[in-house]
C-alpha cells in the first residue's frame, strides 16, 4: 500500500471510529449534555474572572484586559485537540491492569493511532467554539492586523501549541507502561493547563523558568501569542515555539511506542 493510499485508509478508519464513538455517547445523552454544559460553564467562569479582575485594575504587570483575553482564547483553542482527540489517555492505566489493552495489538493499524482514535470527546467542541469567539473578539478589540499570512501563522502556531500539552499528557500516560498508577500524575499535568491561560510574565522568575524550560506550558499560549501581540518584543523563545511542540510530540510518541513493546498482557 502506497503512502497516499495508506493515508486515505487511515482517514477512512478514523472517521469510522468517530462515528462509532458518537453513536455510543448518544445512548447516554443526559450524561453527554451535562458534561458539555459543565465544560461551557467552567470556561465562561474563567472569562468572567478575568472581567471581574479588570473592573478594579487597568492592567496586570503591563498586560491589558484584551491582551490577556487574547492569550486566554488562544489557550482554549490550543487545548481543544487534547480534549477532542486524546481523551482516551485517561483510560490507559485501567486497560493495562485489566489486560484489555492487548486488543490494540490485534489489528493491522498503528497502535498509537488505534488507541487514541477510538475515543472522540465531542464536548471539546464547546471549548473550541468559545476559544474562537474569545480570540476573535480580542483580536478585533486590539485592532490587530489580519491577512492571509497572519491566518497561516495563526493556524501553524495553534497546531504546534496544541502538541505541547498533548505531548506532556501522552508522556504522563506512557509512564503507565512502567508504573501503572499514573492517574495522579495525569491530574497534575492536566491542572497545569490553567496556567497556560495567562502571561508567564506575571509569575516570579522561578515559575517562569519552570514553565519555559522544565514543564514548557508557556509554549501553549504565551510565547506563540507574542507573535501577534508584541512582535517587537519577541525573543528567541517566541520564534522557536512552533518547533517545541513538534519536538515534544516526537519524544512522547517514541516513549509511548516503546512502552507498548514491553507490555505482556495483564499488568506490565
Amino acid at each position: 500500500m502506497g503512502a497516499k493510499s495508506r493515508l486515505k485508509y487511515y482517514i477512512k478508519v478514523y472517521f469510522w471510529f468517530i462515528a462509532q464513538d458518537i453513536k455510543g455517547r448518544m445512548q447516554y445523552r443526559v450524561d453527554f449534555f451535562i458534561s458539555t454544559i459543565g465544560m461551557v460553564i467552567t470556561n465562561l467562569l474563567g472569562l468572567l474572572s478575568i472581567y471581574v479582575i479588570f473592573k478594579s485594575i487597568p492592567n496586570i504587570l503591563g498586560w491589558s484586559y484584551y491582551e490577556i483575553l487574547f492569550i486566554y482564547g488562544f489557550s482554549l483553542l490550543a487545548l481543544s485537540p487534547l480534549q477532542l482527540f486524546f481523551d482516551n489517555l485517561w483510560n490507559l492505566p485501567s486497560y493495562l491492569i485489566s489486560g484489555d489493552f492487548i486488543k490494540y495489538y490485534l489489528k493491522p493499524l498503528n497502535i498509537f493511532f488505534f488507541y487514541f482514535a477510538e475515543v472522540f470527546d465531542m464536548k471539546g467542541l464547546s471549548q473550541l467554539i468559545i476559544g474562537i469567539i474569545t480570540l476573535s473578539h480580542a483580536w478585533v478589540k486590539l485592532n490587530l492586523e489580519f491577512n492571509l499570512l497572519k491566518f497561516i501563522i495563526l493556524i501553524i502556531s495553534l497546531i504546534s501549541s496544541s502538541l505541547v500539552m498533548i505531548s506532556l499528557m501522552v508522556i504522563g500516560s506512557a509512564i503507565a507502561f512502567w508504573v501503572l498508577n499514573v492517574t495522579p500524575l495525569l491530574n497534575f499535568i492536566f491542572r497545569l493547563r490553567e496556567y497556560t491561560r495567562y502571561p508567564t510574565d506575571i509569575f516570579d522568575s522561578f515559575f517562569k523558568f519552570i514553565f519555559s524550560f522544565v514543564i514548557p506550558i508557556a509554549f501553549v499560549a504565551f510565547y506563540p501569542s507574542q507573535i501577534f501581540l508584541r512582535p517587537q518584543n519577541s525573543n528567541i523563545l517566541v520564534f522557536i515555539s512552533p518547533f517545541v511542540g513538534i519536538f515534544l510530540f516526537i519524544i512522547a510518541y517514541k516513549l509511548w511506542i516503546r512502552g507498548t513493546r514491553r507490555y505482556k498482557g495483564t499488568g506490565v
